[in-house]
């Protein structure tokens, strides 16, 4: 079986711009990305060879293979954006939402509150904890939630709503011990 055209462009570019092609993903990463500039290399490479047969002749391969890396860092950027970890919330995030389940406008929550917030939301079920995680810490939409799991809005709504008033009851005798 002979190596299409396609495949051995990009397999003589790779060859002589492997350095060229670390450099430019490195220097586009920023330093919070978990990703090795060569995962990335090897990610966009392989997609590239497994398709080569698929796309028409390859005029510019340089430009066609920086193409192909930029947008892999964008959706490696992206994300990593989106997958931020619950622990590393920032300390607004779990206020508002503190101010939600307790029903009280002051910003100043004491830490004990705040923990026995976070642990009622990791005991939740899987399905209520993540609505809960992608809305209201994550930052994501119902529809942004919709499109990705196919859950319609109103179940995730319906989902987010059982999930506050779980936490609301949960915590509810707490808070007074607490207050």
């Amino acid at each position: 079986m002979s190596q299409s055209e396609n495949s051995k462009k990009l397999g003589m570019f790779f060859n002589e711009e492997y350095s060229s092609l670390k450099s430019y993903v490195s220097s586009n990463l920023k330093a919070s990305v978990n990703r090795d500039a060569e995962d990335i290399i090897q990610d966009v490479a392989l997609k590239l060879f497994t398709s080569a047969d698929r796309y028409s002749p390859i005029n510019n391969v340089a430009g066609f293979v920086y193409r192909a890396m930029r947008n892999k860092i964008i959706d490696v950027l992206r994300s990593n954006r989106k997958k931020t970890e619950y622990y590393s919330q920032n300390e607004d995030k779990l206020n508002e939402f503190a101010a939600l389940i307790y029903e009280t406008p002051s910003d100043l929550y004491p830490e004990q509150m705040k923990e026995e917030l976070k642990e009622a939301i990791i005991r939740l079920k899987p399905n209520y904890k993540n609505i809960i995680i992608a809305i209201d810490f994550e930052g994501y939409t119902y529809k942004e939630i919709e499109q990705e799991t196919g859950i319609p809005t109103g179940t995730l709504m319906s989902r987010r709503h059982r999930a506050i008033s779980l936490l609301y009851k949960n915590l509810k005798s707490k808070k007074e011990i607490i207050s």
